[in-house]
């Protein structure tokens, strides 16, 4: 029987992914149910990194649940953000432009405070 190694993407978001790999080692310092999750596991033959991985897994979704949760809970407007509606001002498609936005009317002089020492 020939061995078929699968190699994971490694697209995604890194900051997440730290942010679950902190959770999870953190889970496995204390006595905690991710602790005993790992330890499941293992004990069914899983290796450590397949373990760790199952382990961010659960944490994800456990994360996921609650922001899904969160955001029936507050009443959020377009992209969860809690006063974005489409009457909104940061939601205004035609914005604004004032006389600051404005380019220069031309390039700007150098004004030299001490003047250069010149070759000689």
């Amino acid at each position: 029987m020939a061995l078929i190694w699968h190699r994971l993407s490694r697209a995604g978001n890194r900051r997440i992914n730290r942010a679950l790999h902190i959770m999870a080692v953190v889970q496995l310092r204390r006595d905690t149910e991710g602790r005993r999750y790992y330890r499941r596991k293992l004990a069914d033959g899983k290796t450590p990194m397949e373990a760790m991985r199952a382990l961010k897994r659960r944490l994800s979704d456990i994360v996921y649940e609650r922001m899904v949760a969160d955001a029936k809970r507050i009443k959020t407007g377009p992209g969860g953000h809690v006063g974005a509606t489409l009457q909104s001002s940061a939601a205004d498609p035609k914005p604004k432009v004032d006389s600051s936005e404005n380019s220069l009317p031309g390039p700007a002089e150098d004004h030299l405070r001490t003047p250069l020492p010149t070759a000689s």
